[in-house]
């Protein structure tokens, strides 16, 4: 009788246990809207921080899908469409063929998915874990995970502060009301710090960087420390 009332839990020769009387699909669509009732409630006890939940939520299940995004740089509204690419805790990053884009959350005005593009389930964001990985993981989590940016974005939710601190040395443009080309010289735990001048974290609405002059900029400080090091 278990296995004509429940094939779906049928796992090689065994079972699982059913989480619910209900069927699978009835169940995803319940607990998806379980899950976003809680989330307007909790926006709704702590307004201060219900955007961030809200797009963190939004942009996590957009992994690696197309967006469009309208945000604000003071009086100027800017409109990106693009991949998201990397879901921190302050800002999304949106890759597009040549540019690759950071938005803090406090800037955007609206985003949404590209109006004609069905909706993607989340399964394809996954990250491929191998046995070889696997093992690295358990027994060893913390230096597994430090030394692959793509672990770290999976486990952990970046700051900006803390992402960009992997492209000094490169080129960025910065928006904070008027537009600054530099190259990257540091980061300080309230700043960006290039060899011109420091710009704050509150100030900047918009940054954007060329993915391939970046991809040789970082080649090249690679080089440069290796040397450096013989």
């Amino acid at each position: 009788m278990y296995e004509n009332n429940y094939p779906e839990l049928k796992k090689e020769d065994r079972y699982t246990s059913p989480a619910s009387s209900k069927p699978l699909h009835e169940l995803k669509m319940l607990q998806e809207y379980i899950h976003s009732v809680n989330l307007q409630n909790l926006g709704t006890l702590l307004p201060h921080y219900k955007q961030q939940m809200i797009l963190l939520k939004f942009f996590k299940s957009k992994k690696n899908q197309l967006v469009e995004i309208y945000s604000r740089n003071k009086d100027e509204v800017i409109h990106t469409v693009g991949k998201v690419s990397v879901v921190g805790r302050d800002f999304v990053m949106i890759r597009t063929l040549l540019t690759r884009i950071w938005i803090p959350y406090r800037v955007i005005h609206s985003a949404k998915t590209p109006f004609g593009l069905p909706d993607m389930p989340g399964t394809h964001q996954n990250v491929l874990i191998d046995e070889e990985l696997r093992r690295k993981l358990l027994t060893n989590f913390a230096v597994t995970v430090a030394e692959k940016q793509s672990l770290r974005q999976q486990f952990f939710e970046e700051l900006l502060l803390t992402n960009l601190q992997s492209w000094v040395g490169t080129k960025i443009t910065i928006y904070n009301g008027s537009n600054f080309t530099a190259k990257l010289r540091g980061v300080s735990k309230e700043k960006l710090l290039f060899k011109e001048k420091e710009i704050a974290f509150s100030k900047i609405t918009y940054m954007k960087q060329a993915r391939v002059l970046s991809f040789f900029e970082k080649i090249f400080k690679k080089l440069k420390i290796k040397k450096s090091n013989n």
